[in-house]
């Protein structure tokens, strides 16, 4: 067996405060009332760590990179019929990489209509007023009817495949995240995890974080 790293520092790190936000965002929309500055600030969280996932798709340890995961449809099938190379099972495999696109894809969905969406009681997206009062009505029921129950059911299908690779196929998906290695069968090129891609990471974070924070105060009239 050949111990690889397969997931670089920042992903796991990203991985990990992705779950914590959201379950944040969850619980925060189900309390209301002063809970909703919390689920205000979860919101601007997430969107800080899409934005950072997507860049740290294209530069990020060879394993995090989108180029590794993005399978056509007859590498799909394979995978399906269990005829796929053991190289698609390193990282994301094409059913795990359709998981995660759906998710990031759902989560941005969800952080960018709760930018437009307004209660009409207390709080409103910091965007509101950049829109139209049809699409910040049509924003607000995306993201308090549909958009949510989306994400907790996409949430539901990636913790049941979890539970089903380790019951069923004895593969463990969760201490990977953790501890960043794989035992494999066959030597692979690991991900890149130096000092070096931990401070790009960090200065990437930063970045985004700075992005958000302007976009923010922009939409709530304090300009760049």
């Amino acid at each position: 067996m050949h111990t690889v790293r397969i997931w670089d520092l920042p992903t796991r790190l990203f991985h990990w405060a992705l779950v914590v936000c959201v379950i944040g965002l969850v619980l925060t929309a189900n309390i209301g009332g002063n809970a909703m500055t919390w689920h205000f600030r979860f919101g601007y969280s997430v969107l800080t760590l899409l934005m950072f996932r997507a860049i740290w798709g294209l530069v990020g340890g060879r394993w995090s990179r989108f180029v590794s995961f993005i399978y056509s449809p007859a590498a799909l099938m394979q995978h399906l019929r269990g005829e796929s190379p053991t190289t698609h099972s390193v990282g994301h495999s094409p059913t795990g990489a359709l998981s995660v696109f759906a998710l990031l894809l759902v989560l941005l969905a969800q952080v960018t209509s709760g930018l437009f969406a307004d209660d009409e009681i207390a709080f409103a997206g910091p965007l509101t007023a950049l829109v139209s009062g049809n699409t910040v009505s049509m924003a607000t029921g995306y993201h308090k009817e549909v958009g949510k129950l989306i994400l907790i059911g996409l949430v539901v299908l990636h913790l049941l495949a979890i539970g089903y690779y380790k019951k069923v196929k004895k593969t463990d998906l969760i201490g990977p995240m953790i501890h960043g290695d794989k035992a494999l069968d066959a030597a692979v090129a690991p991900s890149r995890d130096t000092a070096g891609s931990r401070i790009l990471a960090l200065c990437i974070f930063g970045l985004c974080a700075f992005a958000v924070n302007r976009l923010i105060n922009w939409g709530a009239g304090s300009g760049f």
